[in-house]
């Protein structure tokens, strides 16, 4: 039954799910529950810094349960989203209404979306890699696979990095220079790849171009479908959605950097170029993403055998409570810029 705990994940779609089914009020019930509810679970529950052993982590990698939980938010998400887009289509709904749900929405896309897309991504199986292009579809975020795998994983925690934030910067001027260095790189770096396989820039390997092609079918089939309300919707949505995968981007290296070693390279990534969290519920709901260190450390292991460092530095909430944290920028810097490591900080 242990291995079933990360069907709690679930537990944010099946939310959404009671907030588009009864609306009014509940149209806010799944930011309540992410942002609100989980943190003060976190804060009630024991931190767990345990690791497998090696019987254990041999016994969970032969395990298909853990794929299957991953797998099976494919459906979830897809479904969820046309349910979404049939009732603001066919129904008057209220203007809070309207923004506690694609809120609602866009919290989904970023866990069960993104952040699934995130860890298949990863993967070797082209049908998982598929899986998890396809979770970035509502988001608008196909090129994230490009630019994490090929260029985050390479300049994590350096100035050359779009997905680290700065010591100092605020999680609203991160957001903006993420965003647009990240789709610029992975345009750079598709060039890169293309020019490595000696492959025309204008080819149909050209992944950014059919990126680019099913997003934009996407939009124009839910316009057809579902009309200007629909399009809207699903619009905000997916904004939501990957500015939640960029706050967690922020929170998950901000203000550490790698130095430099004598032959001007910068040191390898280590434990201590991510920020942790051990705090119980958000590692669920979350996938493990929380344990930040061990998958740069070896971005092919799975989620759910991933490991606590020692040397890694710690939040001391849950990254769901860091996440609101962020959003206030005074209260943030207070807290977290003493933490970071002063070799780390520049001028």
């Amino acid at each position: 039954m242990k291995d079933l705990k990360y069907a709690a994940a679930f537990s944010l779609p099946l939310v959404a799910f009671i907030g588009l089914y009864f609306k009014g009020i509940y149209s806010f019930l799944t930011p309540v529950y992410a942002f609100v509810i989980i943190p003060i679970l976190e804060l009630i529950l024991p931190i767990e810094t345990k690791n497998l052993n090696k019987e254990e982590v041999d016994s969970k990698l032969k395990r298909k349960v853990f794929d299957w939980l991953l797998y099976l938010n494919l459906p979830i998400v897809f479904s969820l989203v046309f349910i979404a887009l049939n009732i603001v289509s066919t129904n008057t709904l209220l203007t809070y209404e309207f923004i506690g749900l694609f809120f609602s929405i866009g919290i989904v896309l970023g866990t069960n979306g993104i952040n699934v897309a995130h860890e298949l991504g990863h993967r070797q199986s082209t049908n998982e890699r598929f899986i998890g292009k396809a979770l970035l579809l509502p988001s608008f975020y196909m090129h994230f696979y490009i630019e994490h795998n090929f260029g985050h994983h390479l300049h994590a925690a350096t100035p050359e990095d779009p997905a680290t934030a700065k010591y100092n910067q605020s999680v609203y001027s991160f957001w903006f220079t993420s965003t647009i260095r990240q789709y610029l790189n992975a345009w750079s770096i598709q060039k890169k790849l293309l020019n490595n396989n000696k492959v025309s820039f204008f080819s149909l390997k050209n992944d950014m171009f059919w990126f680019t092609f099913f997003q934009t079918c996407y939009l124009i089939a839910v316009f057809l479908i579902f009309g200007k309300a629909g399009l809207i919707f699903s619009f905000f949505a997916g904004v939501a959605g990957f500015l939640l995968l960029e706050t967690v981007n922020y929170i998950e290296h901000y203000g550490l950097l790698r130095l430099k070693t004598k032959s001007g390279r910068y040191e390898r990534v280590q434990e201590m170029h991510s920020w942790n969290s051990n705090h119980v519920v958000g590692r669920i709901v979350l996938y493990e993403l929380t344990r930040h260190s061990d998958h740069h450390y070896k971005s092919s292991k799975k989620y759910q055998i991933l490991d606590c460092h020692d040397h890694s530095p710690q939040m001391p909430y849950g990254y769901p409570t860091s996440m609101v944290m962020a959003l206030l920028p005074p209260l943030w810097f207070a807290v977290m810029n003493k933490r970071v490591p002063k070799s780390m900080i520049t001028a």
